[in-house]
């Protein structure tokens, strides 16, 4: 048995993973009446979520209580790439759907969760600020990454000045909640197989074809975010040939992004890559739990592409000042993603309000986002989670530029 397991690790966890992709689809196509499989996708599902507001926490706490008075950080300058890179990313979306417009085919039969949806961006921002505040344990709990990611700065700090025996303790549990996420990660080809599985024998492939034209304009602005705009922004700053550090990201990043659709439970191996990268500890390990909270580029295409295929679908003409306007909306409301339930699909309805749309109809839209979730959440994760690195990257390099050193 230690043989067969030794030699299952050996193989890559792209390779394994691909696997099971493959078996889940063709059970879900031959044998969609054998269920069971699907539990081992909801298990899957289920560690992640239940170990992701751990690891965030502990992580943030542990970097910070180490963290020396004076220590020089990039943290001022890597939120602003997080929120401009959600701002671009909105408008690489506008533009998108400017070009290629999509219309939506709405019926009985597409609905959303029985979640309310936030009203306006008053009430996100509302949630966020009351989200910051509520008990660390329910927070924890309920996965309030807002929640967590406050009490961990608040613990972090009161715990400077704490001796090096509670210091290196957190530090321990930080390293075990990661090693265990990792475990978790190497379950990946079995979790991804039953939640293809379900995908396929519950919705069918005609499901995801019948809306082929959206998930193109979806996927093609995030590719024209990955490939252009984040190359662009990583030349402006380092005056290097942005690449090879764009792709290091998405090899080492975006795809088990892609596969856990976790930007949490893909902090060690973003935390892991950085290492390998020779960025700054004290500058990464706080800015990548913080960039898993607030760095959404790919929510943000998700909701203004949703809200404006919605307007189209609706024959209501969007002018290019509303557009901008949507543009700002998104990057603020997909940086409050992680607090609102259901994450970027249930602030659709919100932006679709800035356009008149009934809400009963903008919750059809919601469930238009459930249904092409298999693609758009996968991609929407792997572009935000591999922009974590690529951001924290960017600063380390621009920093180290600054100083005249290689």
């Amino acid at each position: 048995m230690k043989d067969l397991i030794k030699k299952w690790n050996s193989i890559s966890l792209i390779k394994r993973i691909i696997c099971g992709l493959i078996i889940g689809l063709v059970l879900g196509l031959v044998v969609p009446q054998a269920s069971v499989i699907s539990i081992l996708g909801t298990m899957f599902v289920g560690a992640l979520k239940g170990i992701a507001p751990l690891l965030v926490f502990f992580l943030v706490m542990s970097a910070l209580c180490h963290m020396k008075s004076g220590q020089k950080t990039n943290l001022k300058f890597i939120i602003i790439l997080y929120m401009v890179g959600n701002l671009v990313s909105a408008f690489v979306a506008v533009i998108a759907c400017r070009l290629f417009p999509v219309t939506l085919t709405f019926t009985d039969s597409v609905s959303a969760t029985d979640i309310t949806p936030p009203s306006g961006i008053a009430e996100v921002l509302t949630n966020l600020l009351n989200n910051l505040v509520k008990n660390p344990v329910d927070s924890i709990v309920n996965a309030n990454y807002i929640g967590i990611l406050f009490w961990a700065v608040i613990f972090g700090i009161a715990l400077k000045h704490a001796n090096k025996g509670t210091k290196d303790a957190l530090e321990n549990i930080s390293d075990a909640t990661a090693t265990a996420v990792q475990w978790i990660i190497n379950c990946a080809p079995f979790g991804i197989m039953g939640l293809i599985f379900s995908t396929i024998s519950e919705q069918g492939l005609d499901a995801l074809l019948s809306y082929g034209k959206l998930i193109l304009v979806l996927v093609g602005s995030m590719a024209v975010v990955i490939f252009i705009i984040n190359p662009v922004i990583v030349f402006i700053f380092t005056k290097q040939n942005p690449f090879p550090l764009v792709f290091t990201c998405l090899k080492g990043s975006f795809i088990t992004a892609f596969f856990t659709r976790s930007s949490a439970a893909n902090i060690p191996v973003n935390m892991e890559l950085c290492k390998k990268l020779g960025l700054d500890e004290d500058t990464y390990s706080i800015s990548i739990p913080l960039g898993a909270t607030i760095n959404m580029a790919g929510a943000a295409i998700t909701i203004s592409v949703m809200a404006l295929s919605t307007a189209h679908t609706l024959d209501i003409h969007v002018d290019f000042l509303t557009s901008i306007i949507l543009c700002v909306l998104a990057a603020l409301s997909a940086a409050g993603a992680s607090g609102v339930a259901g994450g970027s699909l249930l602030l659709i309805p919100m932006a679709c309000s800035l356009f008149g749309v009934p809400n009963d109809v903008a919750m059809q839209a919601v469930g238009v986002g459930f249904i092409i979730g298999v693609i758009q959440d996968s991609c929407e994760t792997g572009l935000n989670s591999s922009s974590d690195v690529l951001y924290t990257a960017i600063a380390d390099i621009r920093e180290k530029r600054l100083r005249g050193r290689k």
